[in-house]
């Protein structure tokens, strides 16, 4: 029985599946950790964007869910008209308001809210002082001038500036290494006329085009990432040229060129891997640079439309608002926080990627 036992042990060793990584990913995984400021960045930056990640569930001027009557309700994901809950209108219920709560608590029911009860675009028509008005414990951070709470303003704006930044660093990857590795594989006349090109295209004011475009077309999340993807996909272009134009003529590659192997399969196969170490240890920072720019046109007025949560337009408030010295610093400390945590990133994984470091 016991060798039995024993048989049936290492069939379930056998069957589980186990993740093997090679000498190369354990020395990078290795360094990464070792850099315990960016280690501990990484996690701290992760937590607070999946946290984010549900911020209707966070800062929401509906209840997660309400009992009425034996039944439940979850009013952040369904719309309910006040007659559902015995109310006269036929529009949504309004769930702040006294009376819609009185309904529902008189009724022997209960309301279950969010930690925070307000909404990006919430207005608080309760308000002991003129907006903005200071921090309090209704408002932790306060109000902004349309007397919005800054803290929902805050979560909500966190997420959408890591996604924009996001979704505008994976585009300009993909286009820049596309472009770099067209430019340093073939080389010679389509080099050469690539490099001129984008010598006049990088040379353009940027930020006064950026302003023209978005003050002709009305700008929303995906207008402005297109626009800036106009000039961001440059970032990655020269790493990766260099990559292929120094790979190019390995031996390996002139191996694989002269058994008749494709061009894009000798690319894809043997001269990009090479390129993508170079390449991942500036995503980072190309993501702190697509932050700061939707930021800086947020500031400017010719970024997200009006009313959309954005911590340049909180930070522009700041500036209008001196007297409310809560909103600059909010925005401020908010930023630098966010940067500050991606810029200890980006510094662990480009030693993760230091070929000199070596695992111990």
């Amino acid at each position: 029985m016991y060798d039995a036992f024993l048989a049936r042990e290492n069939n379930k060793k056998l069957k589980s599946p186990k993740i093997v990584f090679s000498p190369l990913t354990r020395r990078r995984l290795h360094n990464f950790k070792e850099n315990r400021r960016g280690f501990w960045s990484f996690w701290i930056f992760l937590i607070l964007f999946i946290l984010t990640l549900f911020a209707e569930l966070i800062a929401n001027d509906s209840p997660l869910l309400i009992h009425y009557k034996g039944s439940l309700y979850f009013p952040v994901f369904k719309v309910y008209p006040e007659t559902q809950f015995g109310g006269d209108f036929h529009t949504e219920a309004e769930y702040r308001e006294k009376d819609v709560q009185d309904l529902i608590e008189k009724s022997g029911g209960w309301i279950l809210w969010p930690p925070v009860r307000y909404s990006y675009q919430t207005v608080n028509f309760s308000l002991k002082t003129p907006a903005p008005s200071p921090p309090s414990s209704e408002n932790i951070l306060g109000t902004d001038d349309q007397a919005r709470d800054v803290l929902a303003r805050v979560i909500y704006g966190f997420r959408i500036s890591v996604f924009f930044g996001l979704s505008l660093t994976l585009a300009s990857a993909v286009l820049g290494i596309i472009a770099g590795a067209l430019q340093g594989y073939f080389g010679g006349w389509t080099d050469l006329l690539f490099q001129r090109f984008i010598e006049i295209w990088s040379g353009l004011p940027r930020l006064f085009l950026l302003i023209i475009l978005a003050s002709i077309i009305e700008p929303n999340f995906w207008i402005l990432l297109g626009l800036l993807l106009l000039f961001e996909w440059m970032s990655l272009e020269g790493v990766v040229r260099a990559e292929f134009l120094r790979t190019r003529n390995f031996d390996y590659v002139r191996a694989a060129r002269a058994l008749g192997v494709s061009n894009i399969s000798i690319m894809r196969r043997h001269i990009l891997p090479n390129a993508m170490t170079s390449a991942l240890t500036f995503l980072p920072f190309i993501l702190i640079g697509s932050i700061t720019a939707l930021t800086s046109l947020d500031f400017l007025g010719f970024g997200l439309p009006p009313g959309s949560p954005s911590l340049g337009e909180l930070l522009s408030q700041g500036k209008s608002n001196i007297q409310a010295p809560w909103l600059g610093l909010t925005a401020f400390v908010v930023l630098g926080l966010m940067l500050s945590l991606l810029v200890f990133i980006g510094e662990a994984i480009r030693d993760a990627f230091d070929p000199r470091k070596t695992l111990e």
